[in-house]
C-alpha cells in the first residue's frame, strides 16, 4: 500500500486518471484541479457586454474580477450581510454598470433569517484574512443554519442571526425587466436549492451557471452535487471543480462552445500537471 501511495505521488497524471475513472463509475463528472480562468469565461460568454448575476457577492471580489474580464458587463450583485455590503461599496465604488441589491435570494419574497458567520483564523500565517475582515469571517453566512461546517472549520462561528429582505430570482427579474442572463456566479453557502426554487423562469433564460457545491451537509438541508445535477435537468456539466461546478443551458449554448470551454480547461489542467511533475521532490527529514 505504501508503495502504491508513493507511485501515485510520483505520477500525478496516473493519480488524476484513476480519480476520473472512480468518479465516472459513481456517475459523477471528473474533477478539474486548475481553477476557472478568465479565458474560459470569455470563451463561454463570447460577448463584451454580458448580463452577469453575482449572487452572494460578499465584498465584491468576483465583481471586480468580472469588471476586469469584460469591456462592458452589466453586473447585478446580491448580498445580505451589512458588513460585506459596507466593504463592497468601499472597494467597488459607484459604477453605472454595477448594481448592488442588499438582499438574499431564496424561494419566497418577504424577509428571511440570515445566519451571519464570524470568527478569526487561528493560523498565525493567515494575516490576510485578519487584515481584510477585522470584524470576523463574514464569507460563510447563509440563510441555512450551519451543520457540519461547525466541525469542518471550527474557528468560523455562527452566533448572530439577522432578518434580511428576500425575493425570488423570478420576481426580481420581472421587477427589473431582466431578459436573457449570460452568466450566474453563485456562492450562497448551502442555499443553492433555495435560489433555484425561486428561479424557474430565470433559469430558462440563463446560459451559464457557476455555483459552489459540497457533498457534505455543511448547512442544514444542503443538497449535494447529485441533487444539483438532477434538479438542473436543462443544463449540461461543462467543468466540475473541487468545490464548484460550471453548467451550460442545453437549449441556449451550442455544443461547440461547451467543447471549447472543456478544451481550455484541459489545457489548464495539463499545465498544472506539468508544473507538479517538474517540481523538485520534497527533501526527506
Amino acid at each position: 500500500m505504501q508503495q502504491l501511495r508513493q507511485t501515485l505521488i510520483r505520477f500525478p497524471r496516473l493519480r488524476l486518471l484513476l480519480r476520473s475513472a472512480y468518479y465516472r463509475m459513481q456517475g459523477l463528472p471528473p474533477i478539474s484541479y486548475a481553477g476557472i480562468s478568465r479565458d474560459l469565461v470569455r470563451a463561454c460568454v463570447d460577448k463584451e457586454d454580458p448580463t452577469i448575476l453575482d449572487i452572494g457577492c460578499n465584498d465584491g471580489w468576483h465583481t471586480r474580477w468580472f469588471l476586469e474580464t469584460f469591456e462592458h458587463p452589466q453586473l447585478y450583485c446580491f448580498e445580505p450581510d451589512p458588513r460585506a455590503i459596507a466593504r463592497f461599496k468601499s472597494r467597488v465604488g459607484q459604477r453605472a454598470n454595477v448594481h448592488l441589491f442588499e438582499m438574499a435570494l431564496s424561494d419566497h419574497c418577504g424577509e428571511i433569517d440570515f445566519h451571519q458567520s464570524s470568527g478569526q483564523s487561528t493560523s498565525d500565517e493567515d494575516n490576510w484574512t485578519k487584515a481584510t475582515r477585522p470584524e470576523g469571517w463574514d464569507a460563510a453566512g447563509s440563510i441555512r443554519q450551519a451543520k457540519e461546517h461547525l466541525t469542518a472549520v471550527p474557528w468560523v462561528t455562527f452566533d448572530q442571526t439577522i432578518r434580511v429582505p428576500t425575493s425570488t430570482l423570478d420576481v426580481w427579474c420581472r421587477e427589473h425587466n431582466i431578459g436573457p442572463i449570460d452568466f450566474v456566479w453563485m456562492d450562497v453557502q448551502g442555499a443553492e436549492m433555495d435560489v433555484f426554487g425561486g428561479a424557474t423562469e430565470a433559469l430558462g433564460r440563463t446560459r451559464f451557471i457557476y455555483t459552489e457545491y459540497s457533498n457534505r451537509e455543511l448547512y442544514e438541508g444542503q443538497t449535494d452535487l447529485r441533487g444539483l445535477i438532477k434538479h438542473l435537468r436543462g443544463f449540461d456539466t461543462v467543468v466540475r471543480y473541487s468545490d464548484d461546478i460550471l453548467f451550460s443551458n442545453k437549449k441556449l449554448v451550442g455544443s461547440s462552445t461547451a467543447a471549447l470551454a472543456r478544451k481550455l480547461q484541459r489545457g489548464a489542467d495539463a499545465s498544472l500537471l506539468s508544473l507538479s511533475e517538474t517540481s523538485p521532490p520534497t527533501a526527506r527529514k
